[in-house]
């Protein structure tokens, strides 16, 4: 992402404090931004860039070729901003003016990151800009997390049950201080952890009116049977070892779906994960891929078109695969808590997200 804004002429520092971000309006780079693997990247710079005032490239690794971008690409082009991606995936080329606005749609199912990158953008519009979401919306706590954001700095955007969004012309987002919360997406490897092998686990920095839909994770762990406790500026995970197994949406969550798979081996009973089709377009494929190493570790695990099931049974050791995925990595370590000679493939790939995860897990013992 810090690459990317370079290229577009925002100048990004490193600080002890953290990093300052400052600059103009963007600007048309001479080569193409490579975003590696990095949806959040593509989607969020693609759409900032209807603000530009020329042509814009983009390209990632091998798997981000095969990651859809078409649902993005039409919902630029009803604001009248040319973008192409001829299979359908990156390369993307985005060509501006940097004049925008009006009504566009795009799909509620596939990814929420489109809508949130449309709504950043649409307050730089030059017009007022509406869009509308056709059918449901997938990850509405991330778009809540995003308004929420744009309201901070300053920007207004109406919108009716999540079906379409109004953004007035004529704004502009206010700089300032910005203090980032703790990841709690990553911090459900560590919430999980008492699930699977008992004890008690603390996350300072964490607590459930954080505005990340994931920290609801931990009422997931509730319904398994744990014990969940909060304090002003920390949240902790208690129990003995013994859950149940769960059928569950987890719709406004889908990155705990690998999360939860992995600690439902060690549940009593089946679990199934349900309305998280959009994994498919993830790193990888998250459920076949997740069924796929489920199956590798003893247990019974079925894979449907947007969910999984289950079913524990006897356990045992097994080189895992991680497809480049950082949340295969973390997820099926969580797994060596119980299992004896769990190897985790290409452990590097938690880099993206958490470079020093398996120090900081490792200090779990």
């Amino acid at each position: 992402m810090l690459s990317g804004l370079t290229g577009l002429g925002v100048a990004c520092t490193r600080t002890d404090e953290g990093i300052a971000v400052s600059g103009g309006p963007f600007c048309a780079p001479s080569s193409p931004l490579f975003v590696g693997n990095s949806g959040t990247a593509m989607r969020f710079l693609a759409a900032a860039c209807a603000t530009v005032d020329g042509t814009v490239m983009f390209d990632g690794t091998e798997r981000m070729r095969q990651r859809p971008i078409d649902d993005l690409v039409a919902a630029l082009a009803g604001w009248g901003v040319e973008a192409s991606a001829p299979t359908g995936c990156p390369p993307l080329t985005v060509r501006a003016t940097g004049a925008f606005g009006g009504r566009t749609h795009i799909r509620g199912n596939a990814s929420s990151q489109y809508l949130s990158g449309l709504l950043m953008a649409a307050a730089c519009a030059s017009d007022p800009a509406e869009i509308m979401v056709d059918g449901e919306l997938v990850s509405k706590p991330y778009v809540d997390l995003t308004l929420a954001m744009m309201a901070e700095r300053g920007v207004s955007v109406a919108h009716e049950a999540y079906a379409a969004f109004c953004v007035p012309a004529g704004q502009r987002y206010a700089p300032g201080r910005y203090a980032i919360e703790a990841d709690a997406s990553g911090a459900s490897y560590f919430l999980a952890a008492p699930a699977i092998a008992g004890g008690r686990v603390r996350v300072r920095h964490l607590t459930r009116r954080s505005l990340q839909g994931d920290v609801q994770f931990a009422g997931v762990l509730e319904r398994m049977g744990c014990t969940v406790a909060e304090g002003p500026d920390w949240l902790e995970v208690r129990s003995d070892g013994r859950v149940r197994g769960v059928d569950i949406d987890l719709n406004a969550m889908p990155d705990m779906a690998q999360t939860l798979a992995v600690t439902a081996l060690f549940a009593e009973g089946p679990t199934t994960i349900r309305n998280v089709g959009n994994l498919r377009i993830k790193e990888c494929d998250r459920i076949r891929a997740t069924v796929t190493e489920l199956r590798k570790l003893g247990a019974e695990a079925e894979e449907y078109e947007d969910g999984l099931r289950i079913v524990p049974g006897p356990l045992h050791g097994a080189a895992i695969d991680t497809y480049e995925d950082h949340r295969m990595a973390m997820s099926f370590a969580m797994a060596g808590l119980r299992i004896p000679n769990v190897r985790i493939n290409d452990p590097a790939c938690v880099s993206k997200t958490f470079p020093d995860f398996f120090t900081r897990f490792g200090a779990l013992r």
